[in-house]
């Protein structure tokens, strides 16, 4: 494996954390959700961002609602579900433990 397949692997294991913690706070259209993870160097290819949404939305940790655009298509907005808090409080545990687990080699 070579350096940016390591890497991709590592980016997609802590996606759905990033877009929970991303959406937690307010919610977000799907270009917002991928310029914080481009800012971040967390989003490999855009193409990911779509599947991993409707994965999310059909887990139900995400909802989303629909607005009219005044200049195109109509913009699906995400926001955080109460079960998506909860999984995002789980999957936050399980991180803060991962890291310190490999901090400690």
């Amino acid at each position: 494996m070579n350096e940016e397949n390591a890497k991709a692997q590592m980016r997609k294991g802590v996606l759905e954390l990033c877009v929970l913690r991303i959406v937690r706070s307010n919610e977000v259209y799907t270009s917002d959700i991928s310029d914080r993870l481009k800012s971040a160097e967390l989003l490999v290819v855009e193409g990911t961002l779509y599947p991993l949404l409707t994965r999310m939305k059909n887990a139900g940790w995400l909802s989303y609602r629909w607005e009219e655009s005044k200049s195109g298509p109509p913009r699906k907005y995400y926001q955080i579900t109460p079960t998506g808090e909860a999984f995002l409080a789980q999957l936050e545990r399980e991180w803060t433990a991962f890291t310190q687990a490999v901090d400690t080699l």
